[in-house]
């Protein structure tokens, strides 16, 4: 694995405004991620208000409505003005794209594989795609080293690195404990009861790749790399409209089956809270953002850990 050798304050000059430590503009950069946002638009607004197109049982089908809402008021609209903001210049502005865009990528694919197959297959399929190849383009056009430079000397890395892998143990702890028993147990396991599919999808994406990549970001933010700064900063807006988008699929499914248990009212408080202190961590992380001389671990020496 690569060392990583921290360069010294003096080895780099900070990003000028209106130089580098933003995206480099480009078609690509800007068309991928607008055609993310129309097939959000689509798949969720078909999602929401299609009477007939949701058809599994009602607990799932309001929480699918519940996570449609939260597309259309909230992932969409930031997504939209953070694209704005990067036109304009703002080098955080490719942070909060990445924040939106993540969170439509997973979104979309609890919409393919916890919804029963349905008329609106391919817009899910193509809000997936579109949200996947934007990362790609937005992380491609975006100076890494340049961002991690305009990052506040005094920014809490450690702290935050702390909360991060904090937030991944419990996340993981808790689906541990759902998911071993049912190792053990006959098929179908207990987790799926009522929710009209054979696995689930939410366990699959968090254990397989979003609570290891926050895990291994946070080393990295602990060593104050570019790369934990970037992706630890942009992940916490998605654990943020993930939570807001929890607590409201919550509510909408025990609204359409209130005898479920697979849904409760009483969640949307708790996360919407929870929402709340992510974005004061992400905030403490970003505050001073674009004022400092600091140095950053350069790019090219990311991948590895060691």
């Amino acid at each position: 694995m690569t060392a990583v050798h921290p360069i010294s304050p003096g080895a780099a000059s900070p990003p000028q405004p209106g130089g580098t430590g933003g995206s480099r503009p480009s078609r690509t950069i800007l068309g991928l991620p607008l055609a993310a946002a129309t097939s959000a638009v689509v798949a969720a607004t078909w999602t929401f208000f299609g009477s007939h197109v949701l058809t599994g049982p009602a607990v799932m089908n309001g929480s699918a409505r519940g996570t449609a809402l939260v597309v259309l008021v909230v992932a969409v609209p930031v997504l939209l003005v953070s694209l704005l903001g990067g036109h304009q210049g703002s080098h955080r502005a490719p942070l909060a794209s990445l924040a939106a865009l993540t969170y439509l990528l997973y979104n979309s694919l609890l919409l393919l594989f916890l919804s029963p197959f349905n008329h609106a297959f391919l817009a899910y399929v193509a809000m997936m795609s579109t949200a996947l190849w934007s990362i790609v383009a937005v992380l491609h056009g975006l100076d890494i080293e340049g961002v991690g430079l305009r990052f506040a000397r005094r920014a809490p890395v450690r702290a935050v690195a702390v909360f991060v892998w904090l937030v991944v143990a419990l996340n993981t702890s808790a689906w541990l404990r759902v998911i071993a028993p049912a190792l053990t147990q006959p098929y179908p396991p207990n987790f799926t009861a009522g929710t009209g599919v054979t696995t689930n999808a939410i366990y699959i994406q968090d254990l397989g790749i979003w609570l290891p990549l926050m895990a291994v970001a946070a080393v990295w933010l602990w060593r104050r790399t570019a790369w934990g700064l970037v992706v630890v900063s942009s992940m916490l807006g998605t654990w943020a409209i993930e939570s807001l988008g929890i607590g409201v699929d919550q509510w909408f499914g025990h609204r359409a089956e209130p005898a479920s248990d697979i849904a409760s009212g009483a969640a949307l408080v708790p996360f919407l809270v929870g929402a709340i202190v992510v974005l004061l961590t992400a905030w403490s992380l970003l505050r001073g953002f674009d004022d400092t001389t600091v140095a950053v671990t350069p790019a090219l020496d990311q991948p590895g850990l060691g």
